[in-house]
């Protein structure tokens, strides 16, 4: 897999690929823009945002959700810490919306929502760690994270649905960074429901700063 990562204070762009299962880890300073290319559509990219002065200061689903009063995220959405900081913004959405309540698989959730037969096949989770863990971030550190390109439906009685994708290749979204950031990406790998169009693919990410 392609190790795939940026330093803010050695370079001012980025213009990288993560292949289908891999991850990212992303230093972006106060006032960048990050892009995130859906290249060949319906692909879940989850991410998680973390002030990189402060690890603790994290994004936080449930205070985005109540601070827009909206249950999905676009062009303008603020993406909410722990403590009410604004970490970023959407500032470019060409998908329409993506969500942040589905949250990321991991091995455990796979075999209790698709069967024992799941158990070793790998997950967002190992990604997180994986790559986070050059910043220090840990699993006490992981939370409901965004999962851009993602369709999750919320029915009328509060429960969720994975549904296709309304992505297509080349559709993209952009962030602003509010503060110094540490983005942390898995390119998800899941195959058990439609997220990913039961088929994995790479995204593009490209930086500016």
């Amino acid at each position: 897999m392609t190790v795939t990562s940026t330093t803010a204070t050695t370079a001012a762009s980025l213009d990288t690929v993560v292949e289908a299962g891999d991850g990212a880890l992303v230093t972006v300073p106060s006032g960048g823009r990050l892009r995130i290319v859906d290249l060949h559509g319906n692909q879940a990219v989850d991410t998680l945002f973390y002030d990189a002065h402060d690890i603790d200061n994290r994004y936080s689903a449930f205070d985005t959700i109540r601070e827009q009063r909206a249950v999905f995220l676009t062009t303008g959405s603020r993406l909410v810490s722990t403590r009410l900081d604004e970490l970023a913004v959407i500032t470019d959405d060409t998908c329409g919306r993506h969500d942040t309540v589905g949250g990321a698989c991991s091995q455990e959730s796979n075999v209790i929502r698709y069967g024992e037969f799941t158990r070793h096949q790998h997950a967002c989770r190992q990604t997180f760690l994986r790559y986070g863990a050059k910043a220090g971030i840990g699993q006490r550190h992981l939370a409901h994270n965004v999962n851009f390109f993602m369709n999750v439906p919320v029915t009328s009685s509060g429960g969720l649905t994975f549904e296709d994708g309304l992505s297509a290749p080349g559709k993209y979204v952009e962030i602003t960074a509010s503060r110094d950031l540490f983005v942390l990406i898995s390119n998800c790998p899941q195959v058990n429901n439609p997220c990913n169009g039961w088929d994995p693919t790479p995204i593009q990410l490209l930086g500016r700063w």
